[in-house]
């Protein structure tokens, strides 16, 4: 094996206070060789999922952190080493024995302490004789655990090495007696018994419990070790840990229905931001919502001719289109609309340019990236825009950068039939746009009742720094442009 030194790539922060990311799917596994730039990994982050590079050229040698977890950013997530190293290293970045050929290729998860075996002459006092070992095939051992005695070492799987790399085994290693080659010093590669181990003892083997118990553990000072386990094949539990910690009934999640009736679901990445986002503006900008109910039919009528425009063909053209324009048409007449009031130094923030949000509904959650100084493009190029926005956004790919540094936004709930609602403004903002569903409604035109294409507008706003007659002239343009797009000619 080369002697270059192998590098371990740290998560970065790649959004502005970014302090965590959950790593979604890993695009390389051990042994393959990448070049600078290959996309290694999929995370997510407080707002979107992030493909990251790799800063370096060689060859993987180990995944460090497995798919689901999250980890604070500066955490070692991969090793990269010479393109001619072998993807099999311990923690210290130098090799690993090679392991005798298993017999069986049974391999179980969740393994048994083993028993007393007769002994062997030849044999390490109180070792399995190595026709056990091979009748019953390699066994995978809790991978927070520090192989002991004379284990035989081998490189295993990314999730198993990342179990493995955030525990600390020093202390257990040094009284178990680590292997020739094992660091107890650090953390331990993950690895894979061949049964020819001493059998340790209950104090020197973690206990087994799933990646939430032990971070429930971790959370709440608990020591799993110190634990008897009541969980199934001898797992510590949640209620374990809770009992644990001194931790009361009331306190305690509520039991889940064993028919499964009810489902629990961490709220992290992008949910975890959307709560906390729209909690601190709830209740810290004072809202006021105003309605406007109009006829729509006009802005149908032009979508449909648009839709037929050689400039706009293969385009998607919707109301929406042209709502969106409306609203940067309108933000000239009232420039305070596109404004952010800065609580720090009691200012208001008024900007000579929009950065236009849409808010789009996806799996992950609500997210809501801008369209850059959308002010300054014309309709076909607003068009292309939205549309590579909205698609890239429920596609899980909006970026960082495209999320932040928004100054207005508008948010489409008609496209779930529903008529209205009182929106929250999106933090860093004063205003943000409800648009209903467009439906075929009667409407009173001169002396008669004909039916139109009739929708509502909602319009929130911070209302610190924006009155309700500003509020209100700038629904009532976008509601003229709405209702006779040629309108737009006097602005």
């Amino acid at each position: 094996m080369s002697t270059q030194t192998a590098q371990e790539f740290l998560l970065p922060d790649v959004g502005e206070g970014l302090t965590e990311a959950e790593i979604v799917a890993w695009r390389v596994k051990e042994g393959d060789v990448v070049a600078v730039n290959d996309v290694l990994v999929d995370i997510e982050t407080a707002k979107s999922i992030v493909e990251l590079p790799s800063p370096y050229a060689g060859r993987v040698l180990a995944l460090l952190v497995a798919e689901g977890e999250t980890v604070e950013v500066g955490t070692p997530i991969i090793r990269i080493g010479d393109p001619s190293a072998h993807a099999s290293v311990n923690a210290a970045g130098g090799p690993l024995p090679t392991p005798p050929e298993p017999a069986a290729p049974a391999l179980d998860l969740v393994p048994e302490l083993p028993t007393e075996p007769a002994a062997v002459p030849g044999s390490v006092p109180g070792s399995v004789p190595a026709a056990t070992a091979a009748s019953r095939g390699p066994e995978i051992i809790d991978t927070n655990v520090p192989p002991v005695g004379n284990a035989t070492l081998v490189g295993y799987g990314p999730k198993q090495r990342a179990l493995a790399r955030r525990a600390r085994k020093g202390a257990v290693a040094a009284e178990a007696g680590a292997p020739a080659g094992v660091d107890a010093g650090k953390d331990a590669a993950v690895v894979e018994v061949v049964e020819t181990r001493a059998p340790a003892s209950a104090a020197a083997i973690r206990a087994l419990a799933k990646p939430l118990v032990r971070r429930l553990a971790r959370d709440l000072g608990v020591d799993l070790a110190a634990l008897t386990p009541t969980g199934p094949r001898g797992t510590v539990s949640k209620d374990d840990v809770l009992a644990a910690a001194g931790a009361s009934a009331a306190a305690r999640p509520l039991p889940v229905d064993p028919a499964g009736r009810e489902t629990r679901e961490p709220v992290k990445g992008v949910r975890k931001q959307m709560a906390a986002a729209m909690s601190a503006s709830a209740f810290s900008a004072p809202h006021v919502t105003e309605f406007v109910t109009i006829d729509a039919t006009a802005t149908v009528e032009l979508v449909e001719r648009l839709r037929a425009r050689r400039e706009l063909a293969g385009i998607k053209v919707s109301p929406l289109l042209l709502i969106a324009r409306a609203c940067l048409l309108a933000l000239r007449r009232t420039p305070l609309v596109n404004s952010a009031f800065d609580d720090a130094t009691q200012e208001v923030v008024v900007k000579h340019y929009v950065n236009l949000g849409i808010a789009a509904a996806t799996p992950r959650g609500l997210v809501v990236p801008n369209v850059k100084d959308a002010h300054e493009l014309s309709l076909v190029d607003l068009a292309k825009e939205l549309e590579q926005l909205t698609t890239t956004a429920r596609a899980g790919r909006s970026q960082p950068a495209d999320l932040a540094g928004g100054t207005f936004t508008i948010t489409n709930v008609g496209v779930f039939g529903i008529d209205g609602g009182t929106p929250i403004i999106n933090p860093g903002e004063s205003a943000i746009l409800a648009l209903g569903a467009i439906k075929p409604q009667p409407w009173v035109v001169g002396d008669a009742v004909v039916p139109r294409q009739v929708m509502t507008l909602s319009l929130s706003f911070d209302h610190r720094h924006i009155d309700g007659a500003t509020g209100a002239q700038f629904l009532a343009d976008v509601a003229g442009l709405v209702s006779d797009p040629a309108t737009a000619l006097l602005f």
